[in-house]
């Protein structure tokens, strides 16, 4: 797992990583401590992985750690332990596109300028691009992995990302 902070940083001091790769991101959300065996799958094309929060157990965390490299933000459930030790905000730096992790859309920086705002926190899968002072941005929430709740489908996602721009797509789960 990503070592990233103490989880109480403050915004203008936002943990950034760089990386590069090929392969699609591989991006979960509201695990509420239940890692199902059909997400794992339709993950594993995805070397690198992202959870927005809400993981609600740290064996979710652990298990998706195993499978490669693992970067997280903390939701508002994850209140204890390693959990609560997340950033609330993380900037990963991908093939020279910035995209802002946070696990509530209300609490992401609008002054930090970046080609996607992954967030959570409704359950509700969205990949929407809006204009922002002239240039692209995705709003991409995966939807819910874990527990079904308000009769929401359960959903992850995937994103590509190369120099020239973002692909992305929401994948149910097959339950």
């Amino acid at each position: 797992m990503s070592d990233v902070g103490s989880g109480d940083e403050p915004r203008g001091e936002m943990p950034t990583l760089r990386l590069d790769s090929a392969a699609p991101l591989g991006v979960i959300a509201d695990t509420h401590g239940l890692l199902r065996d059909e997400a794992l799958a339709l993950l594993t094309d995805c070397p690198q992985l992202i959870h927005l929060g809400d993981v609600g157990d740290p064996e979710v965390l652990t298990r998706l750690a195993a499978r490669g490299p693992l970067h997280a933000v903390r939701g508002n459930i994850d209140r204890e332990g390693v959990c609560a030790a997340l950033p609330t905000h993380l900037q990963l730096i991908v093939n020279g596109q910035p995209l802002q992790l946070v696990h509530d859309i209300a609490d992401c920086d609008e002054r930090l300028a970046c080609a996607a705002i992954l967030h959570a926190h409704s359950h509700k899968p969205r990949q929407t691009w809006r204009d922002v002072e002239g240039r692209r941005q995705l709003l991409f929430n995966p939807g819910a992995a874990g527990r079904r709740r308000f009769r929401l489908p359960l959903t992850l996602g995937k994103l590509w990302v190369t120099p020239e721009g973002l692909r992305s797509a929401i994948i149910h789960l097959p339950l």
